[in-house]
């Protein structure tokens, strides 16, 4: 079926486990009947979509921006999974005008990589020339994006050969609350454990991939309720770079032992209480549409299955947007994804969503 409706949806919602009886009517919800609705979906696990909280539309592969056809792609990739929200993480090209088009997901954008010269892949951010320039960058990202700021928090020195820090933690404190002052949170890219301290120090709200926890980041991370997005089917990819940085055999080494303990950290992160969310950091390196595999791991690090789906859907809209324990609340956007099974149980049911739903109107794979 395609077409505005109105429609009804009926099945078993994914939240609360309890019957749901939603219309579709106008590009929202309304829990009231609303007279002509055509039944869209009578059974099935009814819940709010998929959240990438780490995803980059605008970035294709050799990580570099991509045009408005092929950023059209990645987000229809994206919604046909499933996913309904993403937080884009740094992308290089404006994406917003995908913001008027219908049926694509909605992002929620993190501006652009903020780091310093030859410390990030080339491209990805605007040129800083030192370190005292990131509070007025810092500012300027938190206007242009959505609420969020990105920063690279550590990257190869290659006069050190290793991951180093970029910023000084004197910087980071004032960046920091620049952002804050502008409405915006604050997350950075870390690899090693060395550029941990400094950024929880400074009151960073966000860790991209944290693969150099310790004990006492993961408690201190824990007890100011800093969230991770461990991008863990990246994290696969370190013996492959590793495999590629033979000039640099410290750094090469390092993200071997960093990818060796990655399980190990994971698990003691989860098992802290740190709040975790799910995100493929996809473009570039990983492929678009994976965000199920992510569900997979983070399962399998101690989440569990339910656990898991909630990291990767309504835990994490209501920490992206605030938006409450149950988003399919009358009144509310009419976006949902209806499935045959019930995926708390078995996440493999999210492969193959039953139906797409975006402002009221059923979206068939590609179009």
């Amino acid at each position: 079926m395609t077409g505005a409706g109105p429609w009804r949806v009926r099945g078993i919602g994914l939240v609360t486990g309890e019957p749901v009886d939603l219309y579709l009517s106008g590009g929202t919800i309304s829990l009231d009947p609303v007279p002509g609705a055509t039944d869209l979906s009578t059974d099935g696990f009814v819940g709010p979509g998929l959240v990438d909280a780490h995803c980059h539309v605008g970035i294709g592969p050799g990580s570099v921006g991509v045009d408005a056809a092929t950023a059209r792609e990645q987000a229809r990739t994206e919604r046909d999974a499933g996913v309904l929200l993403l937080r884009d993480a740094g992308v290089p090209v404006d994406t917003r005008f995908l913001d008027d088009e219908p049926g694509m997901p909605r992002i929620i954008r993190a501006g652009r990589h903020l780091a310093l010269p030859k410390r990030y892949l080339r491209g990805l951010g605007p040129a800083l020339d030192d370190e005292s320039q990131l509070p007025d960058a810092v500012a300027e990202q938190a206007r242009r994006g959505d609420g969020w700021v990105k920063l690279v928090g550590d990257w190869i020195d290659r006069d050190r050969g290793d991951l180093a820090p970029l910023w000084s933690a004197e910087i980071l404190t004032e960046a920091i609350a620049r952002a804050h002052a502008e409405g915006a949170r604050v997350t950075a890219h870390v690899f090693s454990a060395e550029a941990l301290p400094d950024l929880l120090d400074a009151g960073i709200d966000c860790i991209e991939h944290g693969t150099g926890l310790t004990d006492t980041t993961i408690a201190q991370m824990a007890r100011q309720k800093v969230a991770l997005v461990p991008t863990s089917i990246n994290i696969a990819n370190f013996p492959s770079i590793a495999d590629g940085a033979d000039r640099f055999p410290v750094y090469a080494a390092h993200m071997r032992d960093l990818h060796a303990r990655w399980p190990t950290t994971l698990a003691a992160a989860i098992e802290a209480g740190i709040d975790v969310y799910a995100g493929t950091d996809a473009g570039g390196f990983v492929a678009h549409g994976r965000i199920v595999d992510e569900l997979d791991d983070l399962a399998a690090a101690g989440m569990g299955t339910a656990g898991a789906l909630a990291a990767g859907s309504w835990r994490a809209r209501r920490w992206l947007t605030g938006s409450p324990e149950d988003p399919l609340v009358d009144g509310a956007p009419a976006d949902l994804v209806v499935y045959p099974a019930d995926p708390r149980t078995d996440l493999a049911v999210l492969r193959t969503p039953s139906m797409v739903v975006l402002g009221g109107r059923p979206q068939p794979p590609g179009s």
